[in-house]
């Protein structure tokens, strides 16, 4: 397994998140471009995309992208059980998270809906502590305790799978 490259993967969401990287669409009036924009962010920073077209992750163009790259549930499907090529993740408590990993947002508490992108914390890990970038709802360094939500899952990611 490689290694994951936090520090990049950062810079990155600090770069893009108050505006779009003309190399991906803006999926913002297509749903929402938070979890195109968690997927560049983790891309930074592992450098491996997994381009099975059923399974995979990754992006070529609007017409050419696997779902995992823009849609929340298949997100984390793809990040908790993948195998092959790209970023592997496990489901992880608040206290585990770093600089570099995502959490995922229930509004209703059934359905996650909402990808952001952790890129700080101020103390130990919780969600006063937690900053994130995020887009559809555009920020840097915004606590995640700022969002009213009802659920919300953490994704550690473990590494990232090499070229098969």
């Amino acid at each position: 397994m490689l290694k994951y490259d936090r520090v990049k993967a950062v810079e990155y969401a600090h770069k893009w998140a108050m505006g779009r990287n003309p190399a991906y669409h803006d999926f913002e009036r297509l749903g929402g471009d938070c979890t195109n924009f968690a997927s560049q962010c983790v891309y930074a920073g592992a450098g491996v995309a997994n381009r099975d077209p059923n399974y995979g992750w990754f992006f070529d163009s609007l017409s050419r992208r696997a779902p995992a790259w823009t849609g929340v549930d298949p997100l984390y499907t793809y990040l908790t059980g993948n195998r092959g090529a790209g970023p592997a993740a496990a489901e992880a408590e608040a206290c585990d998270v770093q600089p570099g990993d995502l959490c995922q947002l229930s509004f209703d508490g059934e359905n996650f809906s909402h990808t952001p992108f952790i890129v700080g914390l101020t103390g130990e890990p919780n969600p006063d502590t937690i900053m994130i970038a995020a887009h559809s709802y555009d920020c840097d360094n915004r606590p995640l305790s700022s969002y009213t939500y009802k659920k919300v899952r953490y994704l550690h990611i473990v590494g990232v799978n090499g070229l098969r």
